[in-house]
């Protein structure tokens, strides 16, 4: 099966403290999206498509991407690399772009980039987490099973095991039944705390550290560019404004596409942990996990050999 790996690396990094998505961290120099793009082509994925700021095409060719157009996926043949441009030209013009606005208009516009270049089944991560072996191979498998219409899936994860010491984070907190997604609500301030408490800082509400979250580990088909059309332009007609800093967020439209009745999303579950570089004190804490897959021979010892 042709499937495809949408890695959304456009973001300025701003909490990070800079472009998180191209930080040589791995023992090797290694940046996080190329564990993705490894554990992804040993799944199965056959394409590996960059959402990606114009500036950084260059930086990504070099880092990654011309070495990866040299690569074989599982079953021997070359593995198809596309850019994609998330950028302001792409917005619709009925829309104003208030002049202070810097940063791309978040993760329902960056796949909304990526719809020329993807035909298949495909899966959409974040460019600077890592999600695990075992998450890849579920989703390919689960991408195989999807109805071309009205389905996707999800890899959820505990919240306990997404959460910062160094500041708030941002997750997705879903409610699932029967292995079905009923909600998801995007929390923008997330604290975990010494003793391991979290708190949703905006409600004011304690969180169960069991609680499932999405890390924006989504499985779609094609069909999704439209719904992610119409909820882009709703959101830019409804709620942008004159916001310079509005985000259109994946979670949010797969909420509202849920209550609407028009999507039903599968959630599984992974054997692996997460990790990821929230913050630029996080760096220590993945290069050390990373250096443990090494060492255990979970990767090779370099993935640029």
């Amino acid at each position: 099966m042709k499937a495809a790996l949408v890695i959304m690396a456009a973001g300025l990094g701003s909490r990070y403290g800079g472009s998180k998505q191209v930080d040589g961290i791995g023992p090797n120099g290694e940046i996080l999206m190329e564990y993705s793009i490894y554990d992804a082509l040993r799944a199965g994925f056959t394409k590996v498509v960059f959402i990606i700021k114009p500036d950084m095409e260059q930086l990504v060719r070099d880092l990654v991407g011309d070495r990866l157009e040299r690569m074989e996926t599982a079953d021997g043949s070359p593995v198809e690399v596309r850019y994609a441009f998330q950028d302001f030209s792409s917005v619709p013009a009925f829309y104003h772009i208030p002049p202070e606005r810097t940063k791309p208009f978040g993760t329902v516009h960056a796949v909304l980039c990526a719809a020329d270049a993807v035909q298949e089944p495909f899966c959409v991560i974040n460019a600077d987490d890592y999600y695990g072996v075992d998450a890849y191979r579920t989703i390919y498998e689960e991408l195989g099973r999807l109805k071309p219409e009205g389905e996707a899936t999800m890899v959820g994860y505990l919240l306990k095991n997404t959460a910062s010491l160094n500041g708030t984070v941002s997750r997705g907190v879903c409610q699932v039944k029967e292995g079905k997604l009923v909600s998801v609500r995007e929390a923008l301030k997330i604290q975990l705390y010494a003793d391991g408490s979290l708190k949703d800082l905006d409600q004011g509400k304690a969180l169960a550290p069991e609680t499932v979250v999405s890390m924006n580990f989504w499985g779609f088909t094609p069909s999704i560019f439209l719904a992610l059309r119409t909820y882009f332009e709703n959101f830019l007609r409804t709620q942008a404004g004159d916001n310079p800093k509005a985000e259109c967020l994946l979670p949010v439209m797969v909420g509202s596409e849920l209550e609407a009745g028009r999507l039903t999303v599968s959630v599984l579950h992974s054997a692996d942990r997460w990790f990821g570089m929230t913050y630029h004190e996080d760096r220590q804490t993945v290069a050390q996990e990373l250096q443990k897959l090494h060492d255990a021979g979970v990767y090779p010892p370099s993935l640029r050999a």
